[in-house]
C-alpha cells in the first residue's frame, strides 16, 4: 500500500513517543539485567524485530559516503547513549544526562541549514543558545544559571555527560545524512544488526558489567528492543517520505515525555529549576523550527 505523505509523517511522529521511553528503559536495564548481558539480548531481539518490520535496504542503492558517516553515526549514537545512561549515578542523573542528549533536535535543524541547503532566518542561532541555556539550568539546577556550580557538578561524573552530548551530534548527523544519501532506503536493520554484533562483542569481551539476570531484567529488555526498534524505523521512515518539519515540532516535547515517564519509571526527583530547564530546551527547539518557516 502507497502511502500518503501526511501518513507518513504521522508515522513519524510516533517515534518521540519511543525515544520518551527509551532513557529510563535502558536505566532499568542497568539497574536489572546490567548494561553488558542486557544491551546484548536487547540488541539481538531488536534487530528480529526490524528485520520482520521493515527487512533489508537496497544496499546498491546506498553511496558509500553513507556507509561510512550515515551507519557510522548511528552506531556513534546507540554506543555513546547506552554507556552515558549506565554509567549515571542515579535516576536523576540519568535524566540530567538523557537532557543534554535532547540537544538533538536544535542540532538537527541547525546541521540541516549548515550542510543540507536547508534555509533558515538569522535568529536560528538564539534558538539554538536556548536551548544550551536551558540544558545549563538543568545541570546548574538554578533558572539564573551559576556556571561554577554548574561546572562541579558536572565533574562529578565528566563521561556521562560528554558521551550524551556525542549521542546527540550523532543523531543530528544521522538524520541528516540519511535525508541526503541514503536514497529513500530505511537502513534500520542494518543499523540493529551492527548494533548486535557489537553490543553482543562488548559483552562476550566481559567489557560492561553485567547483574544476575532474571526474568524481570528479561521483560524489561523485551520492550526495550521493540521501543528503540520502532523508534528508529519510525523516525527513518518518516524522515525520508513525510514532512520532516512537522515531525521536529512532534519531536520537540520529547524531553517532556521522557520527564514524565522518568518520574514513574526510575524515581527521578526533578526539581522546578529542572523542569524549567526542559521548557526552555523545548522553546529553543521551537525558535530554531520557526527560523526554517518561509
Amino acid at each position: 500500500m502507497q502511502l500518503t505523505q501526511n501518513q507518513a509523517t504521522l508515522i513519524g511522529c510516533t517515534a518521540p513517543i519511543f525515544w520518551g521511553l527509551s532513557v529510563s528503559l535502558v536505566r532499568l536495564i542497568s539497574d536489572t539485567i546490567g548494561i553488558g548481558l542486557g544491551l546484548a539480548i536487547n540488541y539481538l531481539i531488536a534487530f528480529v524485530f526490524v528485520w520482520f518490520a521493515f527487512g533489508f535496504p537496497r544496499f546498491s542503492r546506498l553511496p558509500l559516503k553513507y556507509y561510512i558517516f550515515g551507519l557510522g553515526s548511528a552506531i556513534g549514537t546507540s554506543l555513546t547513549f547506552a554507556i552515558s545512561l549506565s554509567i549515571s549515578s542515579s535516576g536523576t542523573q540519568a535524566m540530567e544526562v538523557g537532557m543534554v542528549n535532547y540537544l538533538w533536535p536544535s542540532l538537527t535543524i541547525f546541521f540541516a541549514v549548515l550542510f543540507n541547503g536547508q534555509k533558515a532566518k538569522w535568529w536560528i542561532s538564539i534558538g539554538v543558545a536556548l536551548a544550551i541555556y536551558g540544558i545549563c539550568m538543568v545541570l546548574s539546577g538554578c533558572i539564573l544559571v551559576d556556571f561554577a556550580s554548574m561546572w562541579n557538578h558536572v565533574k562529578t561524573n565528566p563521561l556521562a555527560y560528554f558521551l550524551a552530548l556525542w549521542a546527540a551530534i550523532f543523531w543530528a548527523a544521522y538524520s541528516n545524512f540519511t535525508r541526503a544519501w541514503a536514497n529513500g532506503e530505511n537502513p534500520t536493520t542494518v543499523i540493529f544488526g551492527l548494533n548486535m554484533l557489537i553490543f553482543n562483542s562488548i559483552w562476550l569481551l566481559d567489557l560492561a558489567p553485567s547483574r544476575e539476570f532474571s526474568m524481570k531484567g528479561l521483560g524489561i529488555v523485551i520492550l526495550t528492543a521493540m521501543v528503540m526498534g520502532g523508534a528508529y524505523g519510525l523516525w527513518t521512515f518518516g524522515v525520508q517520505k513525510g514532512k520532516i518539519a512537522i515531525m521536529a515540532i512532534a519531536s520537540y516535547f520529547t524531553p517532556v515525555l521522557s520527564c514524565v515517564f522518568a518520574s514513574f519509571l526510575i524515581g527521578a526527583s526533578l526539581n522546578h529549576a529542572f523542569w524549567t530547564g526542559v521548557a526552555v530546551v523545548v522553546a529553543g527547539s521551537f525558535v530554531c523550527w520557526a527560523a526554517t518557516r518561509d
